[in-house]
């Protein structure tokens, strides 16, 4: 029972912080607009970049991996997005 909550809310906040990336122009966080994008809003790595936290340890966070982060890191990505 405890699991499926668990995995419910990490899946909420994948979805959130996908939803939020997407949203946000690099434009609204004070990067150049550069190329054509494919997708809409900022990449995985400028999110990382931005909130100076690891690419990797991000993506997982935002596919919703059971991994454990400090409070600073939630932080920073709640400042970021």
């Amino acid at each position: 029972m405890l699991d499926h909550r668990l995995d419910r809310t990490r899946t909420g906040l994948a979805d959130f912080l996908r939803r939020r990336r997407e949203s946000l122009s690099p434009l609204d966080v004070g990067l150049p607009l550069g190329k054509r994008r494919r997708t809409p809003g900022l990449r995985r790595e400028e999110v990382a970049a931005l909130a100076g936290v690891g690419l990797t340890w991000y993506t997982w966070l935002e596919q919703g991996r059971g991994i454990n982060v400090s409070s600073a890191f939630l932080d920073n990505i709640s400042e970021t997005v």
